[in-house]
């Protein structure tokens, strides 16, 4: 896979070091099934009177082994010299839902999400300290944990304009690049094809309709994804799959990040 140790990662990115500073914690030991089942539960009991007297039995089944399981694939990242920003302070979204502009009042998400920058070069989409905006549309990798839904993924969500115009731009004039790092063998073998979270319906115009990959010229958002098992994410080697998963996508991320 690429970016095994020993591998031909940019040796740009590997003079990068990756400092994350913060309070020891416990080890990673996996996940609990009872975590799995707290979500569960919680979708069927999605109100503060139900919550509040669990807040402990949340940081201690999901939030302190989500900071913990970060932690480790900060450690996991930095030996194989890949450029992705894991810390355990500011990579995981908060478990209470913004429902100021929503019709739904429901106050807690029924999953956890971390997110973790791109970081490598001096073109990298999201400072180290970004926003919640910044990391939820920058460059960079995804963990997704959900009753039926565990997926790692990563790219970049909602492209800003400049950054659509600029992938046009090089796919019209050079393909072979976009085709070099988003084909990648060691990429696709792991995670599949990249694809978009949303397209336009019609044809932009002023680029070319018989370009022979004229369908990416509709695309918002350049996105990967893969579905874990259960078994993956209960398992205290989870940040070694995701490690491999997100060293394997390094031509994909570098290349986002040369975007305007």
């Amino acid at each position: 896979m690429a970016g095994s140790e020993g591998s031909g990662l940019d040796s740009s990115w590997r003079t990068l070091t990756i400092v994350v500073t913060a309070e020891p914690m416990t080890a990673f030991r996996g996940f609990s099934p009872d975590a799995i089942q707290f979500l569960a539960d919680l979708a069927e009991n999605n109100d503060r009177a139900w919550f509040q007297p669990r807040k402990g039995q949340f940081e201690r089944l999901l939030k302190a082994p989500m900071e913990a399981m970060i932690g480790a694939l900060a450690e996991r990242l930095e030996a194989r010299g890949v450029p992705i920003l894991a810390d355990p302070r500011k990579a995981p979204f908060r478990i209470y839902r913004d429902t100021r502009f929503s019709k739904d009042k429901s106050p807690y998400k029924t999953h956890l999400g971390a997110s973790f920058p791109w970081i490598g070069g001096s073109d990298a989409r999201v400072p180290a300290d970004g926003s919640h905006v910044e990391r939820t549309h920058g460059n960079g990798g995804y963990f997704h944990f959900q009753p039926g839904e565990m997926f790692a993924g990563g790219g970049m969500w909602h492209m800003e304009k400049s950054s659509v115009d600029g992938f046009r731009a090089v796919l019209r004039d050079d393909p072979d690049r976009v085709t070099a790092a988003l084909e990648d063998r060691d990429f696709t073998r792991w995670w599949g094809e990249v694809r978009p979270h949303d397209e336009l319906k019609r044809f932009p115009p002023g680029w070319p309709r018989d370009h022979p990959k004229a369908h990416m010229f509709l695309w918002k958002d350049i996105v990967f994804g893969r579905r874990l098992s259960d078994d993956e994410v209960l398992s205290p080697d989870l940040p070694d799959v995701l490690a491999e998963g997100y060293a394997a996508a390094a031509p994909v991320f570098g290349f986002l990040a040369s975007l305007p």
